[in-house]
């Protein structure tokens, strides 16, 4: 056994079986029989971790717990359910979507979680329990815990539609041509599809577990949690792509305003051609040049120009160059 101090634990709570919560009386995989379930939370930088989780886990649930990378995903067997999760990151200066990693070790009477950074989800929990509003068992913990990642999920991908449906209006009825957050709002919908679907997938293996640890009534309740987690998926799929057709629309627009311009430039350069091949050849400073001794010949010449420019455009417009 391992002589290192024991971790210390974000929130360590042993709940009986009349619904109460008490501070754990240790912080051990070993849990009492008098008790309902043990829960013990821990940030992962903790020194003393790992070696408690080589300790007091098995080998398949310390290395989840421990893992550097992780991806949402379910897997079982008779001594328990690992679980890795993703919940929106709310921490201060932190990209929202870039969606904090949640790992879970349960069994019918032991839930150890383990976070890198704050997971607000898991503090509002905490928060619960220490109120006396405590999940009966630890099946009822974890249906707990992912039902507030996915209502902060949902919040995040219903606030996304909203900033799409402003931009849109922006641009469809408002003719603006530049959105400067429509790149960033768009990144943030493509990272969180990337993280949420998976979360989707986990937790319809959840409900889908026959392990015995997940009740009837709570693969149920977790089947509706999935489906919760699907519906964010496909709001956050339509912002990506009403995002892309945005985009791309804007860039169609631009492109066509620059053509226009492109066009209309050419047609003047058409029309002052012959006016500036004229003007550049009687500019030569050699003997010869018609008209430097007539008093009017300025004045002929400029009418010549008009007449020759109008000329130039009345046969642009009859070939219906423009």
């Amino acid at each position: 056994m391992s002589t290192n101090p024991n971790p210390n634990a974000l929130h360590a709570y042993d709940i009986t079986r009349d619904g109460r919560a008490t501070p754990a009386t240790a912080i051990s995989a070993q849990v009492p029989e008098d008790i309902a379930y043990r829960w013990l939370h821990f940030d992962l930088s903790d020194p003393g971790l790992a070696s408690w989780c080589a300790d007091a886990l098995p080998p398949r649930a310390g290395r989840a717990l421990l893992a550097a990378k992780t991806r949402p995903h379910m897997d079982d067997d008779e001594k328990g359910i690992v679980l890795t999760l993703r919940g929106i990151n709310m921490n201060e200066g932190q990209d929202l979507s870039s969606m904090v990693s949640l790992r879970i070790w349960m069994t019918g009477n032991l839930v150890v979680s383990v976070r890198r950074l704050r997971v607000f989800a898991m503090d509002e929990l905490g928060k619960s329990i220490a109120s006396g509003d405590c999940p009966a068992s630890s099946a009822h913990m974890i249906s707990r815990i992912t039902e507030n990642l996915i209502d902060r999920i949902e919040n995040v991908s219903v606030e996304l539609e909203e900033q799409a449906d402003a931009m849109e209006d922006t641009v469809y009825e408002g003719g603006a041509t530049e959105l400067p957050d429509l790149f960033d709002i768009q990144r943030t919908a493509i990272r969180l599809r990337r993280h949420i679907g998976p979360m989707k997938d986990t937790l319809s293996a959840l409900a889908e577990n026959h392990s015995g640890l997940m009740p009837d009534n709570l693969r149920n309740r977790m089947r509706d949690t999935a489906n919760r987690a699907m519906r964010s998926v496909e709001e956050v799929e339509e912002v990506r792509d009403r995002l892309r057709a945005l985009s791309a629309h804007i860039d169609m627009t631009h492109e066509a305003r620059v053509a226009r311009n492109g066009y209309t430039l050419s047609v003047v350069a058409a029309i002052f051609l012959p006016l500036g091949f004229i003007t550049g050849l009687l500019g030569v400073n050699v003997g010869g040049v018609p008209g430097t001794d007539h008093p009017h010949a300025f004045a002929i010449l400029c009418l010549i120009m008009v007449a020759l420019g109008i000329g130039t455009y009345a046969i642009l417009r009859w070939i219906k160059w423009f």
